[in-house]
């Protein structure tokens, strides 16, 4: 047998000489071999922000049916029980129904605003997709600033088909444009950073209810949404101007129709440094990852 044409059967007869070829081979340098970099933002990470902004956006948008049309829904039976089934008189001499309208549309924002950053955290967390925003290239402010823009563009689109939907029935002009624009915007972003808290804080959907039904929807309906809060009586008259809720539906309808209970520039300073705090609220849970991380 011509062991020279058989190379494997060489190699089985002779296995040091593999051996010795290999170490002919040089070894490869150590400094070639590193993991790759983490990439470098500088500033603002605008790229992953934006992304998770519109990821809350397209969240809601897909099942509009829920998130849109039944806030619109309830603004209409609630304006057509109180200003058609129950006969109230005018407050200030303005219609009823025209009154209420502000307040009707205010809280369909608050409502929509929580329940879109508070559902979303709390699904997350069900469904373990919190290592989506927690592992990505984002710091606390950028998370914060995303789920509290996405929860504010809910809240304003949500207030802007109710004023469409309710304007046929009630024919309401504005008073004060900039008025509507601030209030409207710094509720949807108070509102949308409870939701966070909210959400954060509860480990099933029964405490997210049990938040809905016991501080949200009291405060809401109990801060001049179908009535001015001057004809409430002392004690009730002075615990509403304790309510951040008040000075929201306050400062919208003067923007609407001109009439306001209290200051306005009380409730200016008011919602704004209740943003400001649940904003700080916010960060620190995240900073800390709680319950995110554990």
């Amino acid at each position: 047998m011509n062991w020279a044409n058989s190379p494997h059967l060489l190699q089985k007869r002779n296995p040091w000489r593999t051996w010795e070829g290999m170490k002919d081979i040089a070894d490869m340098p150590a400094a070639l071999v590193v993991p790759p970099t983490p990439r470098d933002f500088h500033g603002v990470n605008w790229t992953g922000a934006t992304t998770l902004y519109l990821k809350e956006v397209k969240r809601f948008w897909k099942v509009g049916m829920q998130t849109l049309a039944a806030p619109v829904l309830n603004a209409l039976l609630y304006l057509l029980i109180f200003s058609v089934g129950i006969n109230r008189p005018a407050v200030n001499g303005i219609p009823y129904a025209v009154f209420i309208a502000p307040g009707l549309i205010m809280m369909s924002i608050l409502n929509a605003a929580f329940a879109n950053s508070s559902s979303s955290l709390m699904q997350a967390k069900m469904m373990g997709l919190a290592q989506d925003f927690l592992t990505a290239p984002l710091t606390p402010t950028e998370q914060v600033c995303a789920f509290a823009l996405g929860a504010a563009t809910r809240g304003v689109v949500v207030g802007l088909v109710t004023a469409i939907a309710i304007w046929p029935l009630v024919h309401f002009s504005v008073a004060h444009w900039w008025a509507i624009f601030y209030f409207g915007l710094m509720a949807s972003l108070m509102m949308g950073m409870v939701g966070m808290v909210a959400g954060l804080w509860a480990e099933k959907f029964d405490h997210l209810a049990a938040v809905t039904t016991f501080i949200v929807m009291p405060l809401t309906m109990l801060s001049g949404t179908f009535y001015t809060v001057q004809r409430l009586p002392e004690p009730f008259r002075s615990f509403s101007h304790y309510n951040p809720f008040f000075y929201t539906i306050a400062g919208f309808r003067y923007g609407v129709i001109g009439l306001v209970d209290g200051s306005v520039g009380i409730g200016v300073a008011i919602t704004a440094g209740v943003t400001l705090i649940m904003g700080a609220i916010c960060w620190w849970l995240f900073q800390t990852g709680y319950r995110l991380k554990s």
